[in-house]
Formats: C-alpha cells, sequence, structure tokens
C-alpha cells in the first residue's frame, strides 16, 4: 500500500469518479481505476461497487477517508512548515532588549516583520543592560540590544543607534515656541529624568555643568516611555532618546532639538562563534529600516 494509492483514493472520494479525479491528478482515468484496484488488493478489502462504468464508495471507503483525510491535513502541514522554513528559516527568536529600544521601538519593528505571515515566535525579554549582556554571554537569546554602559570585552558588537538626544515638553509649554533649546533652557523647569546610572544622563549633566545649569530634577525613572507620559501630561520637561518620542507625539507631546550634542546610544551584541540564523538576520534589516523610519518622523515634528 503506498502513499500515492492512497491520494488517488482521497481524489477519487472527493472529485466522484474516476474521470474527475483524473483530470484533477493529470494522469489518464485507466491508471486512476489500477490505482485503486491496488490499494484494495493491498488493504484486502473492496472500496467500491462498480455499476455501469460507475464507482460507488462503499461503507469501508468511507470509514477510511476520515483517517486519510487526517494523514493529508498533517502532510499539508509538513508541506506548509517546509515552505515556511525554506523562505523564513527556523520559526522562533530570543531577543533581549534595554527598555529604551525594547517597550516602544521593539513592538514597532515587530509589527512589521509580520510574524503571522512569517509563523514566527519572538521572546522579547525587555531588561537592564547588565541583563541583556548576561543573555547574550550565556547564548539565551540570538542577539541583545543594550545601552553603551557596559563593557563589550568577549562578545561582537556593532553601533545600532548613536542619535543626539531631544528635549520632550508638554503641549502648550513655553519652550515649545522655541525651534531649538539650549542648556540654560533647562534651568528655570521642573525635570524628569532617567536614573543616575544611566549613560546618556551622565553624559548631560557633565555637559551641563560645563554651562553651569542645574537641573531641578522632579522625577527619576528608568523607563524613557514612563517619562514620555508624564512629559505630555505636563509634570515636568525631559531629555530623551528621540525613539521614545514616538508613541507619544500624537498624544500631545512636543518634540524639540537640543543644541548640545548629547548622544543617545545602544549597541547589538552578538555571541561570538554563533551565527545568526536568516530569521534573525531579516529582523536586524527590519529593525534599521523602522529605526530610519522613527527618526526621520520625530526630526519632522521639531519646528511643528
Amino acid at each position: 500500500m503506498g502513499v500515492r494509492e492512497i491520494e488517488v483514493f482521497r481524489v477519487v472520494m472527493n472529485a466522484g469518479s474516476t474521470s474527475k479525479a483524473a483530470r484533477v491528478l493529470g494522469v489518464s482515468q485507466p491508471a486512476v481505476s489500477q490505482a485503486i484496484r491496488k490499494l484494495e488488493t493491498s488493504a484486502g478489502i473492496q472500496l467500491f461497487h462498480r455499476t455501469g462504468g460507475r464507482l460507488i464508495a462503499t461503507e469501508e471507503a468511507h470509514a477510511l477517508m476520515v483517517d486519510v483525510d487526517k494523514l493529508f491535513v498533517g502532510m499539508d502541514a509538513i508541506e506548509h512548515r517546509i515552505k515556511s522554513l525554506k523562505q523564513f528559516g527556523t520559526g522562533r527568536l530570543a531577543i533581549a532588549v534595554h527598555p529604551a529600544v525594547g517597550n516602544t521601538f521593539m513592538p514597532r519593528a515587530l509589527a512589521e516583520f509580520d510574524l503571522a505571515q512569517r509563523d514566527i515566535r519572538v521572546s522579547l525579554r525587555v531588561q537592564s543592560s547588565r541583563e541583556v549582556h548576561q543573555e547574550v554571554s550565556a547564548g539565551l537569546c540570538d542577539f541583545g540590544v543594550m545601552a553603551d554602559e557596559m563593557p563589550v570585552v568577549g562578545l561582537e558588537h556593532s553601533e545600532f543607534i548613536n542619535e543626539p538626544g531631544v528635549i520632550a515638553l508638554p503641549k502648550g509649554h513655553p519652550l515649545s515656541s522655541k525651534s531649538s533649546i539650549c542648556a540654560k533652557d533647562l534651568g528655570g523647569y521642573d525635570f524628569i529624568a532617567l536614573n543616575p546610572e544611566d549613560s546618556s544622563r551622565r553624559r548631560l549633566e557633565v555637559a551641563l555643568d560645563l554651562e553651569s545649569v542645574s537641573l531641578n530634577v522632579r522625577v527619576e525613572t528608568a523607563y524613557a516611555h514612563t517619562i514620555c507620559s508624564m512629559v505630555s501630561r505636563g509634570i515636568g520637561i525631559a531629555f530623551i532618546n528621540p525613539l521614545a518620542a514616538v508613541d507619544f507625539i500624537d498624544r500631545g507631546l512636543v518634540v524639540r532639538p537640543f543644541e548640545l550634542d548629547i548622544r543617545t546610544r545602544s549597541l547589538l551584541l552578538f555571541r561570538p562563534g554563533k551565527p545568526l540564523s536568516d530569521t534573525a538576520k531579516k529582523l536586524l534589516t527590519i529593525m534599521r529600516v523602522q529605526l530610519a523610519r522613527d527618526l526621520k518622523l520625530v526630526k519632522r515634528y521639531f519646528s511643528i
């Protein structure tokens, strides 16, 4: 009993006749009849009554068809999986990213990646840069993205973000009428800051010390998206990674360039000797495209 005979049987059952089955299969009608007789001989049961040149399915044929359908559903799934693997690679990714990238940017990038179409499952771990470093070092994820506050000795890395930070303001704030914000503008208003250990905050404070400007820090938090939410509610102003502003621009957040070139940097991390899958490479390409799109969007709002 071969798979080919079972396939012919299934087509005959669905088509209702050997002539229609022959057209579906692209073979001659005698070839279909021969395959059915071979299946009956091999199985030792009669699957069809022959009446006036027609095949009438027996009760045994209908009973067999239940299991045959299950078989071909499985075969269809295997065929789909093979096509998916050929086009997209393996279907699971594990990614560790620090909050500035994970909380707002990665959802946009993953939506653009179209996970359902590619049949991919993702474990997205939003963690501190130290934890991201540990995950990549231990080989627990495909790649990581962390701030530049951790050493990268022993890991392969490349730059993902190196952009000037921007100033976030509530709608209607006195500084929103300015086309750009200078250091001395920050001294007169409540400020919402990242935690002291954040590398971009340290760079900001060093630069402001040189300008003899002190910040009136009203709130400290670890997350840029939390800062944007508080700024949009009028709690204070802030210096942020431009990526964090994207989801809040249509919620009343005002974004202006900062005259001091204080960089916000994120690094891609890879474990040496662990090649990236094709799926991971494609996601990284999407991430870079999304990054360029997001930065363009933020800069478009500088003068609004």
